[in-house]
């Protein structure tokens, strides 16, 4: 079973479908039995970085996506999801993330002929090997919808980066934790893949 964390954000229904279609198990929740039960767990999103911190709490998911990464367990933030991971964003002055990896969320610059959000398609660089991109190859174009990019501190951690005004992280894994800025459920067969790679992770 693989667990979708349900509190209240956009897209999840999307991540819902793209895994039900590579045969996954998928269940949208926000029960903390059910989440620690599950074998995978993805931390979807598309909205704020302050009010997805907000409703987190509210619904008491905070302990409970702590415990599941501590006890080793494969676990994916998808977009905000990936954003959420870190220690604080731009976009949300004094809103603390969860603080499971070192990084900050910047704002993507303004600059000529640059459209923010940034919707549409852009290709991955490799950075180092990443479990996630098992047999995609190099240049892969992705699907991004956002405001704001990751400025990893460790760069160690940095599977995929990409380029749109600034070089932005857009995939990171460290043991059992990954994330990525773009959206696999909506880039097609490669996207479809990675998530296939992700939830045969043991």
């Amino acid at each position: 079973m693989v667990a979708i964390i349900d509190y209240d954000a956009g897209n999840i229904r999307s991540v819902e479908k793209a895994l039900v279609h590579i045969g996954a198990d998928p269940v949208i929740t926000r029960d903390s039995e059910v989440i620690r039960a599950a074998g995978h767990v993805i931390l979807p999103g598309v909205g704020a970085f302050g009010d997805a911190m907000e409703k987190l709490d509210r619904y008491g998911l905070i302990p409970v996506i702590r415990d599941t990464v501590a006890a080793g367990k494969p676990f994916l933030g998808i977009c905000l999801g990936l954003q959420l991971l870190f220690e604080e964003s731009e976009e949300s002055p004094g809103s603390i993330g969860l603080n499971l990896l070192e990084g900050k969320i910047r704002r993507i610059p303004d600059g000529p002929g640059r459209k923010v959000p940034q919707i549409g398609w852009n290709s991955l660089h490799f950075d180092h090997e990443g479990r996630l991109f098992r047999g995609i190859p190099e240049d892969t174009c992705v699907y991004f919808v956002h405001s704001y990019y990751l400025e990893a501190k460790d760069k160690k951690i940095v599977t995929a980066s990409t380029e749109y005004g600034v070089n932005i992280h857009a995939s990171v894994e460290k043991d059992n934790l990954f994330a990525c800025q773009f959206h696999p459920e909506k880039s097609g067969k490669w996207g479809l893949k990675m998530l296939k790679n992700f939830c045969e992770l043991k």
